[in-house]
């Protein structure tokens, strides 16, 4: 892939008798408007009990190493430029979680990518949206090595803690090249579950509050987490923006993100508006249904080649039975409807793409007039 271009506590755990003055903690029961419209099953709430009454109230960096085996590769589950995800153990038997540990060298700064992700994902409560439930962000003082002195100087560990997701990223289930390539209903799965955790970002989240749209800004496949049941859940909320309520776009000279996922009028012109993040789902879905890798480069950062590649290939039933031989009836009209889909969702002009109301319909067998014409 392309780089992205430059721009209470049970007795088994002892939590720490104070806090270190650099930790920041924030209560995750938060009472924002946007958890007016974020629902969890009694399930669900008696899940994530469990799982918050395992932490210590207080999660310092020594705990989130001890952990992951002090950020063991071992332990790694997936990785973007915002930072690398591990799997957590924790102690006593209490379970697991997924740790990012942000990454100082991210195209955005990991204090702001951290805050971002922060208060634009601790109140977000979906089947398809990964679910917060903890973050360390120590500040601790350590001695270097600086042009032939020591000096003492600050150094930031900022990790999030997310449910845990057994089964990673989906980038690495993607691909002929990966070792657990998904069959195509596994596939549909996925593709609907992202499509209704965006429509949940773009269309419910301004129900009924004082907020408009999250825009994800960041859809691509590594920021796509699956459970032990293939659901997937929407992740990685760093570059993601939150609308006013009547707020349609806005405008950025800080233009970041991955080559080949990033809508045109957003790469040269810095225009942000949910048709950004349906220009990237495109690509997801494109990649999603074909098994193939948009591989973007600099003289094609839009991946206009990749786009003409599935029209070219995958434009009659033929071609699609070629190269999924064993699909009925109905997988063959999935494949169709995710192929007349995805390439709409790539167009150069954003008044041609569908809104993602438009795009949860047509996966759900309605008709769509801009879909129907594709």
């Amino acid at each position: 892939m392309e780089a992205p271009i430059a721009d209470p506590q049970p007795p088994s755990l002892s939590a720490p008798s104070s806090v270190h003055p650099g930790l920041q903690l924030v209560p995750l029961k938060c009472c924002s408007p946007i958890q007016k419209r974020c629902s969890r099953t009694s399930s669900g709430l008696s899940e994530m009990a469990s799982l918050e009454s395992t932490l210590p109230k207080a999660l310092p960096a020594t705990f989130m190493k001890e952990i992951t085996n002090d950020f063991s590769i071992n332990q790694e589950l997936g990785r973007s430029v915002f930072g690398t995800v591990y799997k957590g153990v924790l102690p006593g038997g209490g379970g697991m979680i997924a740790v990012k540990r942000l990454a100082e060298n991210a195209p955005v700064p990991f204090g702001i990518t951290f805050e971002t992700e922060v208060t634009n994902l601790m109140a977000l409560k979906h089947e398809n949206i990964v679910e917060l439930v903890h973050y360390c962000h120590e500040a601790q003082k350590k001695v270097v090595q600086h042009n032939g002195r020591y000096v003492i100087v600050d150094v930031i560990e900022s990790c999030l803690c997310y449910k845990y997701l057994p089964n990673g990223s989906l980038d690495k289930h993607l691909y002929a090249d990966t070792p657990s390539m998904i069959n195509w209903d596994t596939r549909f799965k996925i593709i609907k579950g992202i499509c209704q955790g965006l429509h949940f970002l773009h269309k419910d989240l301004n129900l009924d509050t004082e907020r408009g749209p999250l825009i994800h800004m960041n859809l691509v496949p590594n920021s796509i987490w699956l459970d032990d049941n293939w659901v997937p859940k929407i992740a990685d909320f760093g570059l993601s923006r939150l609308f006013g309520k009547e707020q349609t776009r806005m405008y950025t000279v800080n233009v970041k993100g991955y080559n080949g996922y990033m809508a045109p009028e957003y790469l040269y012109r810095g225009e942000i508006s949910t048709m950004s993040d349906i220009y990237s789902l495109g690509m997801l879905i494109l990649e999603i249904t074909t098994g193939e890798k948009n591989c973007a480069v600099s003289e094609d950062r839009s991946a206009r080649k990749f786009v003409d590649n599935v029209h070219q290939n995958l434009k009659t039933d033929e071609q699609i039975i070629h190269k999924y031989p064993s699909l009925g009836p109905n997988g063959l009209q999935q494949v169709r409807a995710c192929i007349v889909i995805g390439l709409k969702c790539v167009e150069v002009d954003r008044s041609k793409r569908p809104t993602i109301v438009d795009i949860v319909d047509k996966l759900n067998g309605k008709r769509v007039p801009i879909l129907d014409l594709a």
